[in-house]
């Protein structure tokens, strides 16, 4: 079937613009690289924004989907599944004894933490962070403490008290009888790539609200662990997983330790397309291939990175854990993202002078210094 002349250059103009899209049409994908629609390449340092973390169209996750798709795709959540359940297992194992709320993205799965929450503690306080970002749904938008984010859709959900990242005796302050939820990322992502200390996060453990770590962006093995609270000493009650885990195929998670369990009952949370088939196929054949040997090559180029770049001219200072860094510069990160793509490098930011990189996890060493000596252009 032919496509009609001027479909395609017509069809940004269908899309509500809710995305500042670069010019630039993505077709194919393979390992660390894209090609676009003249068949240019780029080495992908954004990864989908630390989405596919195994790499563009690995082919583990992409033959446990397809098989999927030859037997079942949707059965809905009235019905169990083998997948799901397989899923629901492997975190389970990696958390240390847990169960999973499956949804479709990361905003989601904070959502379905604030409900389990509140339906716990019967406490409707919150207490999250200034500059973090927790998604743009109303609820997940609420606890977002960037006010840009949030003032053209207030009132917001009440309730929700904000303090400083690795303030612990603000955070001690703000927290009272009426506050059910201490909600965090380990390290804020699109708040500029800040890493909590952990004496700071510790201090929230000690608290007696529940403790949600949003791992949206720093699970499933993006900072060197697979999830990054391993690295802070701390067990979360809560924790929210989505972009990576089925490496590009949309599926979000809420964790809830065993010691916490019991709040939902049926009827009290749902997701029509929550573990989907095919997406939890995809994201057990992700867990599968995140073992010791990949999480060690994550944490040596994500070393290898922060040392080469900390030396160059115009950055600042050189922050994050693992693959999930962010690089300050002394001039508008913007401008960086769009000279780095005109030479064939695909990176991201975080903040108005914060350069984001998050490839996949599989990046190879000759990737690496290839995506160093562009930046290094860019920034001497």
């Amino acid at each position: 079937m032919s496509v009609p002349a001027g479909t395609v250059s017509q069809g940004l103009e269908r899309l509500l613009p809710t995305y500042a899209r670069a010019d630039l049409t993505v077709v194919r994908g393979e390992g660390c690289r894209v090609w676009d629609a003249e068949g240019r390449e780029y080495l992908d340092f954004g990864g989908g924004i630390a989405v596919v973390s195994l790499g563009h169209c690995h082919p583990a996750p992409l033959a446990s989907a397809q098989a999927q798709l030859g037997r079942l795709w949707h059965a809905s959540n009235l019905y169990r599944t083998e997948p799901a359940e397989r899923l629901a297992s492997q975190l389970s194992a990696r958390f240390g004894g847990a169960q999973a709320f499956f949804c479709n993205s990361g905003a989601e799965a904070v959502e379905a933490a604030l409900k389990y929450a509140r339906k716990a503690t019967g406490k409707a306080g919150l207490v999250a962070l200034e500059g973090g970002f927790h998604g743009r749904t109303l609820g997940a938008l609420s606890a977002t403490g960037q006010p840009a984010k949030r003032a053209q859709f207030e009132p917001l959900v009440p309730g929700v008290r904000f303090v400083q990242p690795n303030d612990a005796d603000a955070l001690r302050a703000a927290v009272d009888g009426e506050v059910g939820l201490i909600l965090l990322e380990p390290i804020l992502g699109e708040g500029g790539v800040v890493p909590l200390a952990a004496d700071f996060v510790a201090a929230a453990a000690e608290l007696h609200p529940l403790l949600c770590l949003d791992e949206v962006q720093t699970g499933v093995g993006r900072t060197g662990t697979f999830f990054a609270f391993e690295q802070l000493a701390v067990r979360p009650d809560l924790v929210t997983l989505a972009k990576g885990l089925a490496n590009g195929l949309p599926i979000g998670a809420l964790l809830v330790a065993d010691d916490v369990a019991g709040a939902f009952a049926p009827g009290d949370h749902g997701s029509t397309f929550g573990g989907n088939p095919v997406s939890c196929a995809a994201a057990s054949a992700v867990l599968d291939a995140i073992d010791e040997e990949l999480l060690g090559d994550v944490r040596m180029h994500g070393a290898a990175l922060t040392d080469a770049l900390a030396v160059l001219p115009r950055v600042l200072s050189v922050r994050g854990r693992g693959l999930l860094l962010g690089i300050e510069i002394d001039g508008a990160a913007v401008e960086v993202v769009d000279a780095a793509r005109e030479q064939g490098l695909l990176v991201l930011t975080a903040g108005e002078n914060v350069v984001r990189l998050a490839p996949p996890l599989t990046v190879a060493t000759d990737e690496v210094e290839q995506a160093l000596a562009i930046l290094g252009r860019i920034l001497c």
